[in-house]
């Protein structure tokens, strides 16, 4: 009977709060002296992301949406950065 009722209570909780699944805030992982261009592009976009959450905080989040989006874009290029470094590390490629 209890594992019927935590599969619902857990989508539930899930559903609820939306932020537990969001993406982290970017960061710089890639090593600035294996890959220059990709790691300094890396500070550019973790710093964005900062200014966009302080403007958020300064609005009271009240600006349509469309910082937040901007912050998931920032992300989704965070993870692209990190995915190109990868492969020019796996071709053993350095700038």
């Amino acid at each position: 009977m209890k594992a019927t009722l935590l599969a619902p209570v857990a989508i539930l909780a899930v559903l609820a709060c939306p932020g537990v699944l969001a993406a982290q805030a970017p960061v710089v992982n890639i090593d600035p002296e294996r890959h220059g261009n990709l790691s300094a592009a890396q500070e550019y976009i973790v710093m964005a992301w900062q200014r966009i959450n302080r403007a958020q905080q300064a609005n009271n989040d009240q600006l349509g949406g469309h910082a937040q989006k901007a912050k998931e874009l920032l992300e989704q290029a965070d993870a692209e950065l990190r995915a190109a470094a990868d492969v020019a590390n796996a071709n053993r490629y350095k700038e």
